[in-house]
């Protein structure tokens, strides 16, 4: 499904066979690239662009990246992935709490609880994690 065209070039959220991180996809002819986003933060990183010996400018993918960073458009992405394929990719990992993000590899502390099931709410633009072992779950406004 079409997000926004940057520069003539489409990002789409592709809806049949897709996989955990959410990401979007531009598909240029000669390279396709793929954008990372999440819902817990605001970020997008770029993921991987192929064939890598045809990479455009790092301009290009530059402004591709920070045209999916654009609120509305970040928004439209998390509401695509989570009406077409109900996962906010956050089930069973660890959240701390103490730093507010997910934690890949850490101590253990006190803080830190895993991350039983992730619901999007797309009319607020905000995640509900509900944490095992938590007294309250996190609701996080994006």
């Amino acid at each position: 499904m079409r997000l926004f065209s940057y520069k003539g070039f489409s990002m789409v959220i592709m809806l049949r066979d897709e996989h955990c991180p959410p990401h979007a996809h531009v598909d240029a002819g000669t390279w396709s690239a793929r954008f990372k986003f999440s819902f817990w933060h605001n970020a997008v990183e770029l993921w991987d662009v192929v064939p890598l010996s045809r990479r455009p400018p790092v301009a290009v993918l530059e402004g591709l990246r920070h045209a999916l960073r654009q609120p509305a458009h970040l928004r439209r992405a998390r509401g695509i992935w989570w009406d077409k394929l109900h996962t906010a990719c956050l089930d069973n990992q660890l959240w701390d709490g103490e730093s507010n993000e997910v934690v890949v590899m850490k101590r253990l502390a006190s803080t830190t609880y895993m991350i039983g099931s992730a619901y999007y709410e797309p009319d607020e633009n905000k995640t509900l994690l509900a944490l095992i072992g938590a007294p309250e779950g996190v609701e996080i406004e994006l």
